[in-house]
């Protein structure tokens, strides 16, 4: 609790010298298995309410911080106007799967509840996620039920096939993927059940809100091909998305701008689009 607490307190601190001063940091979303659950949340100035993006950070479910490999993207947003939320969840091996998935579908039912007093608007929520927090996002999508329905998900590098993950690695599990199922590295026929339950590719359905997918090309972390099938998977099904392709772009999002100087634009456009006001309100 001290530590998190003082590691609050040095954000807080960053961002106020930083000329921001809508920083509300550890804010507790959840508890489980008697651990809070946190999130920060950045607030717009005005008065609203803005739309919602609740954000969900890499680091192969088994690392990684709310306000680690997405911070990139953290002052697009806010400039924008966007009521935000990253939050952090259980990691492996500590925790392992679903509980990374069920924390996430535990921030956007408080993230549904507690909107309005951040200014947000709960009826404009958005679901982004980079790398494994893309996969977990992705997932939320298509298995969430009427709790959890979000209006928009960006997907950014997000692996959608695990099992295909595992065929382009040689047949075996990443190491991030043994952490996360403890299970060693050969896959067997229980495994690649897991693996398909998993997979956000083989849950797409007719109905689902719009995607918006950022990959890069060259990405070996979470290869491209991922994204190629998952994406004509939503256009089989009737479902709204975008793809934003950066060519020449590895895994690294801190890269990506090198490749395509405008994919923060993009995102921001979109996620302006997709969640703008309906007629009358």
């Amino acid at each position: 609790m001290v530590k998190s607490t003082a590691a609050s307190l040095l954000w807080a601190l960053a961002f106020v010298l930083g000329g921001c001063q809508n920083l509300k940091p550890a804010i507790v979303y959840g508890i489980a298995d008697g651990q809070r659950l946190w999130l920060d949340a950045d607030v717009p100035d005005g008065d609203g309410p803005y739309p919602v993006v609740i954000l969900v950070h890499g680091g192969g479910w088994s690392s990684g911080d709310k306000r680690g490999d997405i911070k990139p993207i953290l002052d697009p947003l806010t400039d924008a106007k966007f009521t935000l939320f990253s939050i952090n969840y259980r990691l492996a091996p500590k925790y392992r799967w679903p509980v990374c998935f069920e924390d996430v579908q535990t921030a956007i039912r408080w993230a549904k509840a507690h909107a309005a007093e951040f200014k947000g608007d709960p009826n404009r929520i958005a679901i982004l996620g980079y790398s494994a927090g893309g996969h977990l996002v992705c997932y939320a999508a298509v298995k969430g039920g009427a709790d959890t329905q979000v209006q928009a998900i960006v997907g950014m590098a997000p692996p959608t096939d695990l099992n295909m993950d595992v065929d382009l690695r040689g047949h075996q599990l990443s190491k991030a993927l043994q952490k996360l199922l403890d299970h060693p590295k050969q896959r067997d026929e229980a495994t690649r059940q897991t693996l398909y339950e998993m997979s956000p590719v083989n849950f797409v359905r007719p109905g689902l809100p719009p995607f918006l997918i950022i990959h890069g090309d060259k990405d070996k972390g979470c290869p491209y091909p991922e994204t190629t099938q998952f994406v004509a998977k939503l256009k089989e099904n009737g479902v709204p998305y975008e793809l934003i392709t950066i060519h020449g772009a590895d895994h690294n999002i801190d890269k990506w701008e090198q490749f395509d100087p405008d994919y923060k634009q993009k995102m921001v456009a979109w996620l302006r689009t997709t969640l703008a006001p309906s007629p009358g309100h």
